[in-house]
Protein backbone atom coordinates (compact mmCIF):
# COMPACT_ATOMS: atom_id res chain seq x y z
CA UNK A 1 0.00 0.00 0.00
CA UNK A 2 2.63 2.69 1.11
CA UNK A 3 4.78 1.56 -2.12
CA UNK A 4 1.90 2.28 -4.10
CA UNK A 5 1.45 5.93 -2.56
CA UNK A 6 4.85 6.70 -2.97
CA UNK A 7 4.84 5.71 -6.68
CA UNK A 8 1.97 7.46 -7.30
CA UNK A 9 3.43 10.63 -5.57
CA UNK A 10 6.53 10.66 -7.38
CA UNK A 11 4.79 10.22 -10.73
CA UNK A 12 2.59 13.34 -9.97
CA UNK A 13 5.60 15.57 -8.71
CA UNK A 14 8.01 14.64 -11.51
CA UNK A 15 5.65 13.76 -14.49
CA UNK A 16 6.02 17.70 -15.80
CA UNK A 17 9.75 17.48 -15.92
CA UNK A 18 10.29 14.17 -17.30
CA UNK A 19 7.55 14.45 -19.93
CA UNK A 20 9.85 17.83 -20.95
CA UNK A 21 12.51 16.28 -21.08
CA UNK A 22 11.63 13.76 -23.79
CA UNK A 23 10.03 15.92 -25.45
CA UNK A 24 13.37 18.02 -25.78
CA UNK A 25 15.49 15.02 -26.34
CA UNK A 26 12.95 14.28 -30.01
CA UNK A 27 13.21 18.05 -31.35
CA UNK A 28 17.10 18.00 -30.36
CA UNK A 29 17.39 15.87 -33.15
CA UNK A 30 15.18 17.95 -35.78
CA UNK A 31 16.94 19.08 -39.32
CA UNK A 32 18.29 22.78 -38.26
CA UNK A 33 17.27 23.72 -41.85
CA UNK A 34 13.39 23.54 -40.53
CA UNK A 35 14.59 26.16 -37.97
CA UNK A 36 14.10 29.07 -40.22
CA UNK A 37 10.43 28.05 -41.00
CA UNK A 38 9.54 27.60 -36.96
CA UNK A 39 11.01 31.77 -36.60
CA UNK A 40 8.76 33.03 -39.73
CA UNK A 41 5.78 31.53 -37.87
CA UNK A 42 6.45 33.05 -34.25
CA UNK A 43 4.82 36.06 -33.31
CA UNK A 44 6.95 38.90 -32.84
CA UNK A 45 6.01 39.57 -29.58
CA UNK A 46 7.42 36.24 -28.37
CA UNK A 47 10.63 33.99 -28.20
CA UNK A 48 10.63 30.58 -29.88
CA UNK A 49 13.91 28.29 -28.90
CA UNK A 50 14.83 26.49 -32.06
CA UNK A 51 15.84 23.54 -30.29
CA UNK A 52 12.40 23.73 -28.58
CA UNK A 53 9.79 24.09 -31.68
CA UNK A 54 7.07 23.16 -29.66
CA UNK A 55 7.47 25.89 -27.52
CA UNK A 56 6.21 29.44 -27.18
CA UNK A 57 7.20 31.89 -25.11
CA UNK A 58 5.62 35.22 -24.57
CA UNK A 59 5.92 36.07 -20.69
CA UNK A 60 6.82 39.33 -19.46
CA UNK A 61 6.42 41.17 -22.83
CA UNK A 62 3.71 43.87 -21.32
CA UNK A 63 1.04 41.46 -23.63
CA UNK A 64 -2.25 42.97 -23.36
CA UNK A 65 -4.14 40.15 -25.68
CA UNK A 66 -3.20 36.88 -26.68
CA UNK A 67 -0.83 36.63 -29.73
CA UNK A 68 -1.56 34.18 -32.84
CA UNK A 69 -0.48 30.58 -31.91
CA UNK A 70 1.32 28.31 -34.43
CA UNK A 71 -0.02 24.82 -35.08
CA UNK A 72 3.25 23.35 -34.14
CA UNK A 73 2.82 24.60 -30.13
CA UNK A 74 1.95 22.54 -27.43
CA UNK A 75 3.68 24.37 -24.35
CA UNK A 76 2.39 28.13 -24.21
CA UNK A 77 3.85 31.04 -21.62
CA UNK A 78 1.99 33.97 -21.21
CA UNK A 79 2.38 34.68 -17.48
CA UNK A 80 3.64 37.93 -15.97
CA UNK A 81 1.76 40.26 -18.91
CA UNK A 82 -1.13 42.47 -18.57
CA UNK A 83 -3.82 39.99 -20.94
CA UNK A 84 -7.59 40.46 -20.16
CA UNK A 85 -9.44 38.17 -22.12
CA UNK A 86 -8.92 34.83 -23.62
CA UNK A 87 -10.82 34.74 -27.09
CA UNK A 88 -11.12 31.30 -29.60
CA UNK A 89 -9.15 33.98 -32.40
CA UNK A 90 -5.31 33.57 -30.93
CA UNK A 91 -6.16 29.55 -30.66
CA UNK A 92 -7.97 28.90 -34.64
CA UNK A 93 -5.23 26.90 -35.51
CA UNK A 94 -3.51 25.64 -31.81
CA UNK A 95 -5.09 22.17 -31.80
CA UNK A 96 -1.88 20.68 -30.43
CA UNK A 97 -1.69 22.15 -27.12
CA UNK A 98 -0.75 20.88 -24.01
CA UNK A 99 0.08 23.42 -21.48
CA UNK A 100 -0.53 27.05 -21.34
CA UNK A 101 0.66 29.26 -18.50
CA UNK A 102 -1.57 32.42 -18.26
CA UNK A 103 -0.45 33.15 -14.68
CA UNK A 104 -0.20 37.06 -13.36
CA UNK A 105 -2.24 38.36 -15.95
CA UNK A 106 -5.75 40.58 -15.59
CA UNK A 107 -7.90 37.74 -16.65
CA UNK A 108 -11.47 37.72 -15.54
CA UNK A 109 -14.53 35.28 -16.24
CA UNK A 110 -16.24 37.71 -18.70
CA UNK A 111 -13.27 37.87 -20.45
CA UNK A 112 -13.18 34.39 -20.94
CA UNK A 113 -15.29 33.57 -24.71
CA UNK A 114 -17.57 30.96 -23.73
CA UNK A 115 -16.47 27.55 -24.59
CA UNK A 116 -12.96 28.97 -25.50
CA UNK A 117 -10.90 26.72 -23.40
CA UNK A 118 -13.14 23.54 -23.48
CA UNK A 119 -12.19 23.45 -27.19
CA UNK A 120 -8.49 23.23 -26.19
CA UNK A 121 -9.12 19.23 -26.66
CA UNK A 122 -5.48 18.13 -26.01
CA UNK A 123 -5.00 20.40 -23.58
CA UNK A 124 -3.46 18.51 -19.91
CA UNK A 125 -2.20 21.81 -17.65
CA UNK A 126 -4.15 24.78 -17.38
CA UNK A 127 -2.46 27.61 -14.73
CA UNK A 128 -4.18 30.78 -14.34
CA UNK A 129 -3.07 31.95 -10.89
CA UNK A 130 -2.70 35.12 -9.67
CA UNK A 131 -5.65 36.78 -12.19
CA UNK A 132 -8.84 38.11 -11.05
CA UNK A 133 -11.10 35.40 -11.68
CA UNK A 134 -14.13 35.07 -9.18
CA UNK A 135 -15.31 31.56 -10.03
CA UNK A 136 -14.00 28.63 -11.26
CA UNK A 137 -14.07 29.09 -15.71
CA UNK A 138 -16.12 26.80 -17.26
CA UNK A 139 -16.47 24.56 -19.39
CA UNK A 140 -13.02 22.99 -19.40
CA UNK A 141 -11.35 20.84 -21.48
CA UNK A 142 -12.11 17.00 -20.61
CA UNK A 143 -8.93 15.86 -20.60
CA UNK A 144 -6.84 18.14 -17.97
CA UNK A 145 -4.41 16.51 -15.54
CA UNK A 146 -3.80 19.84 -13.56
CA UNK A 147 -5.60 22.87 -13.15
CA UNK A 148 -4.36 25.84 -10.88
CA UNK A 149 -6.18 28.65 -9.71
CA UNK A 150 -4.56 30.09 -6.43
CA UNK A 151 -4.77 33.43 -5.51
CA UNK A 152 -7.73 35.01 -7.18
CA UNK A 153 -10.75 36.17 -6.29
CA UNK A 154 -12.69 32.17 -6.68
CA UNK A 155 -15.99 32.54 -4.36
CA UNK A 156 -18.24 30.49 -6.66
CA UNK A 157 -17.67 26.76 -8.14
CA UNK A 158 -20.22 26.32 -10.68
CA UNK A 159 -22.24 23.31 -10.30
CA UNK A 160 -20.77 20.32 -12.45
CA UNK A 161 -17.84 22.02 -13.30
CA UNK A 162 -15.28 19.38 -12.52
CA UNK A 163 -18.33 16.24 -13.47
CA UNK A 164 -16.24 15.41 -17.00
CA UNK A 165 -12.47 15.82 -15.44
CA UNK A 166 -11.68 12.25 -14.92
CA UNK A 167 -7.55 12.90 -15.80
CA UNK A 168 -7.67 15.33 -13.02
CA UNK A 169 -4.90 14.56 -10.71
CA UNK A 170 -3.99 18.17 -9.02
CA UNK A 171 -6.80 20.58 -8.84
CA UNK A 172 -5.34 23.84 -6.63
CA UNK A 173 -7.55 26.32 -5.20
CA UNK A 174 -5.62 27.63 -2.62
CA UNK A 175 -5.79 31.57 -1.62
CA UNK A 176 -9.19 32.76 -2.78
CA UNK A 177 -12.31 33.50 -1.13
CA UNK A 178 -14.25 30.39 -0.56
CA UNK A 179 -16.81 29.56 2.14
CA UNK A 180 -18.18 26.56 3.23
CA UNK A 181 -21.21 27.14 0.85
CA UNK A 182 -19.11 27.43 -2.09
CA UNK A 183 -18.59 23.43 -1.53
CA UNK A 184 -21.88 21.49 -1.85
CA UNK A 185 -21.68 17.79 -1.61
CA UNK A 186 -21.30 17.26 -5.37
CA UNK A 187 -19.04 19.99 -5.85
CA UNK A 188 -16.17 17.83 -6.59
CA UNK A 189 -17.91 14.49 -7.61
CA UNK A 190 -16.15 13.47 -10.95
CA UNK A 191 -12.90 13.97 -10.26
CA UNK A 192 -11.99 9.88 -9.92
CA UNK A 193 -8.20 10.42 -9.69
CA UNK A 194 -7.71 13.45 -8.01
CA UNK A 195 -4.75 13.10 -6.31
CA UNK A 196 -3.87 16.45 -4.75
CA UNK A 197 -6.47 19.02 -3.44
CA UNK A 198 -5.59 22.23 -2.15
CA UNK A 199 -7.89 24.65 -0.45
CA UNK A 200 -5.63 26.56 1.89
CA UNK A 201 -5.82 30.27 2.77
CA UNK A 202 -9.82 30.17 2.19
CA UNK A 203 -12.76 30.78 4.40
CA UNK A 204 -13.42 27.46 5.42
CA UNK A 205 -15.14 26.94 9.14
CA UNK A 206 -16.21 23.35 8.78
CA UNK A 207 -14.50 20.40 6.32
CA UNK A 208 -14.95 20.37 3.07
CA UNK A 209 -17.84 17.35 2.05
CA UNK A 210 -17.67 14.65 -0.43
CA UNK A 211 -13.46 14.87 -1.01
CA UNK A 212 -12.50 12.39 -3.99
CA UNK A 213 -12.40 8.72 -2.27
CA UNK A 214 -8.59 8.37 -4.47
CA UNK A 215 -6.84 11.72 -2.78
CA UNK A 216 -3.32 11.85 -1.48
CA UNK A 217 -2.64 15.24 -0.20
CA UNK A 218 -5.11 17.31 1.43
CA UNK A 219 -4.03 21.02 1.96
CA UNK A 220 -6.23 22.91 4.05
CA UNK A 221 -3.88 25.22 5.96
CA UNK A 222 -4.69 28.97 6.97
CA UNK A 223 -8.99 28.53 7.30
CA UNK A 224 -10.81 28.62 10.06
CA UNK A 225 -11.30 24.89 11.01
CA UNK A 226 -13.03 23.59 14.04
CA UNK A 227 -14.15 20.47 14.17
CA UNK A 228 -13.15 17.25 12.48
CA UNK A 229 -16.49 15.51 11.58
CA UNK A 230 -16.78 11.98 13.33
CA UNK A 231 -15.27 9.66 10.90
CA UNK A 232 -14.25 11.81 8.39
CA UNK A 233 -11.28 10.21 6.71
CA UNK A 234 -13.14 7.17 6.08
CA UNK A 235 -14.11 8.06 3.02
CA UNK A 236 -11.10 9.42 1.62
CA UNK A 237 -9.09 5.86 2.67
CA UNK A 238 -5.62 6.75 0.71
CA UNK A 239 -5.19 10.60 1.90
CA UNK A 240 -1.35 10.25 2.64
CA UNK A 241 -0.71 14.08 3.27
CA UNK A 242 -2.74 16.06 5.58
CA UNK A 243 -2.34 19.57 6.31
CA UNK A 244 -4.29 21.55 8.71
CA UNK A 245 -2.09 24.28 10.12
CA UNK A 246 -3.30 27.62 11.13
CA UNK A 247 -6.99 26.46 12.05
CA UNK A 248 -8.84 26.54 15.42
CA UNK A 249 -8.78 23.20 16.12
CA UNK A 250 -9.17 22.60 19.74
CA UNK A 251 -9.16 19.10 21.70
CA UNK A 252 -13.33 19.28 21.59
CA UNK A 253 -13.15 19.46 18.21
CA UNK A 254 -11.27 16.42 17.18
CA UNK A 255 -13.18 13.00 17.59
CA UNK A 256 -11.50 10.37 19.55
CA UNK A 257 -9.19 8.78 17.30
CA UNK A 258 -9.74 11.30 14.46
CA UNK A 259 -6.51 11.02 13.43
CA UNK A 260 -5.77 7.52 14.15
CA UNK A 261 -5.80 6.46 10.34
CA UNK A 262 -3.42 4.04 8.87
CA UNK A 263 -3.26 5.95 5.05
CA UNK A 264 -1.77 9.33 7.27
CA UNK A 265 1.75 9.15 7.01
CA UNK A 266 2.64 13.18 7.23
CA UNK A 267 0.23 15.17 9.86
CA UNK A 268 0.66 18.65 10.08
CA UNK A 269 -1.43 20.24 12.93
CA UNK A 270 1.10 23.46 13.70
CA UNK A 271 -0.80 26.71 14.94
CA UNK A 272 -3.71 25.74 16.41
CA UNK A 273 -5.36 25.34 19.71
CA UNK A 274 -4.12 21.92 21.04
CA UNK A 275 -3.76 21.17 25.23
CA UNK A 276 -2.63 17.84 24.26
CA UNK A 277 -1.70 15.49 21.65
CA UNK A 278 -4.14 13.22 19.61
CA UNK A 279 -4.22 9.84 19.60
CA UNK A 280 -2.11 8.42 16.43
CA UNK A 281 -1.79 5.75 14.00
CA UNK A 282 1.82 3.57 14.32
CA UNK A 283 1.96 3.99 10.43
CA UNK A 284 2.37 7.72 10.50
CA UNK A 285 6.18 9.10 9.84
CA UNK A 286 6.27 12.84 10.52
CA UNK A 287 3.84 14.60 13.07
CA UNK A 288 3.78 18.81 13.07
CA UNK A 289 2.53 20.21 16.73
CA UNK A 290 4.48 23.20 16.78
CA UNK A 291 2.97 26.58 18.40
CA UNK A 292 -0.59 25.02 20.03
CA UNK A 293 -0.57 24.97 24.02
CA UNK A 294 0.60 21.35 24.99
CA UNK A 295 1.96 21.66 28.25
CA UNK A 296 3.29 18.03 28.36
CA UNK A 297 4.38 15.01 26.68
CA UNK A 298 3.34 11.29 27.74
CA UNK A 299 5.06 8.62 25.90
CA UNK A 300 2.90 5.84 27.45
CA UNK A 301 -0.30 7.97 26.33
CA UNK A 302 0.98 9.19 23.16
CA UNK A 303 2.06 5.52 22.08
CA UNK A 304 -0.36 4.10 19.51
CA UNK A 305 1.08 0.58 20.56
CA UNK A 306 1.72 -0.88 24.38
CA UNK A 307 5.35 -0.15 25.05
CA UNK A 308 5.34 -3.57 26.88
CA UNK A 309 4.29 -5.37 23.96
CA UNK A 310 6.70 -3.30 21.72
CA UNK A 311 9.38 -4.20 23.77
CA UNK A 312 8.39 -7.97 23.55
CA UNK A 313 8.05 -7.81 19.70
CA UNK A 314 10.66 -5.92 19.11
CA UNK A 315 11.59 -4.40 15.49
CA UNK A 316 9.42 -7.72 14.21
CA UNK A 317 6.28 -6.19 15.81
CA UNK A 318 4.30 -3.63 14.45
CA UNK A 319 6.37 -0.88 15.98
CA UNK A 320 5.55 3.05 15.54
CA UNK A 321 7.25 4.35 12.75
CA UNK A 322 7.56 7.97 13.24
CA UNK A 323 10.36 9.53 12.37
CA UNK A 324 9.81 13.17 12.35
CA UNK A 325 8.17 15.15 15.39
CA UNK A 326 8.03 18.64 16.24
CA UNK A 327 6.78 20.40 19.32
CA UNK A 328 8.03 23.87 19.43
CA UNK A 329 6.28 27.01 20.11
CA UNK A 330 3.92 25.09 23.13
CA UNK A 331 4.85 25.17 26.82
CA UNK A 332 7.13 21.79 27.25
CA UNK A 333 9.53 22.01 28.75
CA UNK A 334 12.66 19.66 27.85
CA UNK A 335 13.94 16.53 28.28
CA UNK A 336 11.63 14.38 26.29
CA UNK A 337 10.27 12.20 28.24
CA UNK A 338 12.45 8.39 28.11
CA UNK A 339 9.09 6.73 26.81
CA UNK A 340 8.76 8.55 23.98
CA UNK A 341 12.17 7.63 22.84
CA UNK A 342 10.93 3.86 24.06
CA UNK A 343 8.16 3.80 22.01
CA UNK A 344 9.11 5.70 18.53
CA UNK A 345 12.47 3.73 18.27
CA UNK A 346 12.46 5.32 14.90
CA UNK A 347 12.38 9.00 15.57
CA UNK A 348 15.56 10.50 13.75
CA UNK A 349 14.26 14.07 14.87
CA UNK A 350 12.22 16.00 17.81
CA UNK A 351 12.28 19.56 17.97
CA UNK A 352 11.10 21.27 20.81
Amino acid sequence: MILKVYTSLWLLFLVNSVWTRTVRQVYDDLDPGHWSHYTSECPQECFCPPSFPNALYCDNKGLKEIPPIPARIWYLYLQNNQIETISEKPFANATHLRWINLNKNKITNSGIENGVLSKLKRLLYLFLEDNELEEVPAPLPVGLEQLRLARNKISKIPEGVFSHLENLTMLDLHQNSLLDSALQSDTFQGLNNLMQLNIAKNSLKKMPLSIPANTLQLFLDNNSIEVIPENYFSAIPKVTFLRLNYNKLSDDGIPPNGFNVSSILDLQLSHNQLTKIPPINAHLEHLHLDHNKIKSVNGTQMCPVSIALEEDYGYYGNIPRLRYLRLDGNEIQPPIPLDVMICFRLLQAVVI
